[in-house]
């Protein structure tokens, strides 16, 4: 084209040829692997937004939300992706996944993880709030959701407030681990950083929206109306 411009007309075969000769070569920027993998995953499931951003409104183990970060860590930025589900009135985290791809599994680990761990404590009406994500339209996920009877809901298409609670726990979690995570090495390293960051906010990370309890105690109290006897109001 620009050779045609310039009143120049070669056919693309000649082209080639002068190319080959001179050793000029053409970048070609080549297709993310993960994006090509993510468009096979991904279909048209979409649902409507059923939470309409009513977080608190309805008790504990009622709606989870659920969402994908990623971290970047040592040397060579090497890139990692933790999938979560988190109580949306408790702020508790219920189940985590970390993963070195972006494969669905991790996604549907997360889910099973959750049912091994809390199945007997969901609400019978449970929902699960989620992005417009390929993982959480792909076939795999809503059967795995319809057979554990989980309703589900999606924040409407760009718009992250819709699930602004769970963005906001990333948030917080990079804020506060974000330098160690860039320190570590090791994938196994990150891991570990990963779990111990688990259990020290849902058992120790206090908060004054949870009556200045931590998520877990929090959601003890609101089971049993039993406030903690070594904190004094």
């Amino acid at each position: 084209m620009r050779l045609k411009r310039m009143g120049i007309t070669f056919n693309k075969k000649k082209i080639r040829r002068l190319m080959r000769k001179f050793g000029l070569k053409c970048p070609i920027r080549k297709p993310n692997p993960y994006k090509r993998m993510l468009k096979a995953i991904g279909t048209n499931n979409y649902t409507e937004n059923i939470l309409n951003r009513e977080f608190t409104l309805h008790g504990p183990r009622y709606v989870l939300l659920t969402d994908i970060t990623y971290f970047f860590y040592g040397k060579n930025r090497t890139k990692a992706y933790l999938s979560v589900i988190k109580d949306a009135y408790t702020k508790e985290i219920l189940s985590y996944e970390l993963s070195d791809n972006l494969q669905v599994d991790f996604v549907l680990k997360t889910v099973k993880r959750l049912l091994r761990k809390h199945r007997n404590e969901l609400h019978t009406d449970v929902l699960i709030h989620s992005d417009q994500g390929v993982h959480y339209t792909s076939y795999s996920y809503i059967e795995l959701l319809k057979k554990a009877d989980i309703r589900r809901s999606m924040s409407r298409r760009g718009n992250c407030w819709d699930n602004a609670s769970q963005e906001s726990f990333f948030g917080h979690m990079k804020d506060e681990i974000g330098s160690r995570v860039k320190a570590c090495e090791l994938y196994i390293d990150l891991v570990k950083i990963i779990d111990k960051y688990m259990d020290y906010y849902n058992n120790y990370r206090y908060q004054w929206n949870l009556a200045k309890l931590s998520p877990n105690e929090y959601y003890r109290f609101c089971m049993t109306g039993e406030y903690p006897n070594d904190y004094k109001k």
